[in-house]
C-alpha cells in the first residue's frame, strides 16, 4: 500500500502578478519520494491538485495534518479513487516542513489554530481516575493479548520501536468509567485521540488532543498531590519517553475486564524527533 502525505497552504510569497501563493508538499513516510509545486491563489482548486497528483502517480492513501488542506485534497481523492486520511501524525512531512522553514525566518508552517478545549459530554465522566505509570518493558505485553473491545497500540509507537529502555516508567492515565465505561471508551476512539496533556492552572486540568485541532477537558483538579503527579507525569512525557503515554479506560479497578486501550504520543514530541 502506498501512503502519502501531503500539505495544501498559502505561503507567505507573491508571484510577479502580487498574487499570494500557494504551496503543494507530498511525501512517503521515508522522505525518498517528495513533489513539490506552487500556484497563485487564483487556480487553488480540487482540479489543479488533481493534475498535479496525475503527475506523479497515484497512492492508495493520502495523509493530511492540516484542516484547511482537508476539503480540496478529499476532493481530488474521491476523483482519483484515493482515500484521504486526516491525522496529525504525518511525522516525515511535519520534519520536512521544519526544515524548509529554516530558510524563512520568523515563518512557522506548523502553526495551526486550535479552539479552547470543551467540556466531556455529560455522563462520560467516569467515576474514579488516576495518573499512572507501567514499565516500557510490560506495556506491550500487558495488553495486547488481553480482550479488550478497543485496543490502539501501533507498533510504531511501541517502546522498542522509540527505542526506550525496558525499565523506563511510562506514564498514563487510567479512568475507572463504571457503567458508562464502554460509552467512554467508544467517545474516545470516535473523536481519534492523539495525546494528553496536564495544564496547570486554576484549577489545573487534563486535556485530551484528538482529530486535528480538537481538545476536551477530561479532568479539572485542585488538589495538591494530584497537581504533583500531573506534573510529574509531563515531565516523563518531556524527559523520558519521548512523548509516550498510554489511557486506560476500565469499569473498575479490579483488573479483571478493560474497555479500551490506546498508545498516545505528543505530537510535538513527534515533530521534534
Amino acid at each position: 500500500m502506498i501512503v502519502w502525505q501531503a500539505d495544501f497552504y498559502r505561503v507567505p510569497k507573491q508571484d510577479a502578478a502580487a498574487q499570494p501563493l500557494w504551496q503543494l508538499l507530498m511525501c512517503d513516510r521515508t522522505l525518498s519520494f517528495t513533489y513539490e509545486a506552487t500556484c497563485p491563489q487564483s487556480e487553488v482548486s480540487a482540479n489543479w491538485l488533481i493534475e498535479q497528483l496525475q503527475k506523479t502517480g497515484l497512492p492508495d492513501i493520502i495523509q493530511v495534518f492540516r484542516p484547511q488542506t482537508l476539503n480540496l485534497l478529499a476532493t481530488a481523492g474521491q476523483q482519483l479513487g484515493i482515500k484521504v486520511e486526516a491525522t496529525r501524525r504525518t511525522t516525515a512531512l511535519k520534519q520536512w516542513l521544519q526544515a524548509r522553514s529554516s530558510l524563512e525566518p520568523g515563518y512557522n508552517p506548523l502553526a495551526i489554530d486550535k479552539p479552547p478545549p470543551l467540556p466531556l459530554p455529560e455522563k462520560l465522566c467516569g467515576e474514579a481516575w488516576r495518573f499512572a505509570t507501567l514499565p516500557a518493558g510490560d506495556l506491550v505485553d500487558a495488553f495486547a493479548s488481553r480482550p479488550i473491545p478497543i485496543l490502539e497500540m501501533p507498533e510504531f509507537m511501541h517502546p522498542i520501536a522509540l527505542g526506550l529502555r525496558s525499565t523506563i516508567p511510562v506514564p498514563g492515565v487510567i479512568i475507572d468509567g463504571g457503567r458508562q465505561s464502554m460509552k467512554l471508551a467508544r467517545w474516545i476512539k470516535n473523536v481519534r485521540p492523539v495525546a494528553l496533556n496536564y495544564i496547570p492552572g486554576a484549577p489545573d486540568g487534563l486535556i485530551l488532543e484528538a482529530g486535528l485541532v480538537d481538545r476536551w477537558v477530561m479532568v479539572t483538579f485542585e488538589d495538591a498531590e494530584v497537581a504533583a503527579a500531573g506534573k510529574a507525569f509531563q515531565q516523563r512525557l518531556q524527559s523520558q519517553t519521548r512523548g509516550l503515554h498510554f489511557l486506560l479506560v476500565q469499569p473498575d479497578n479490579s483488573g479483571m475486564t478493560y474497555s479500551g486501550f490506546w498508545l498516545l504520543r505528543d505530537e510535538l514530541e513527534i515533530e521534534n524527533c
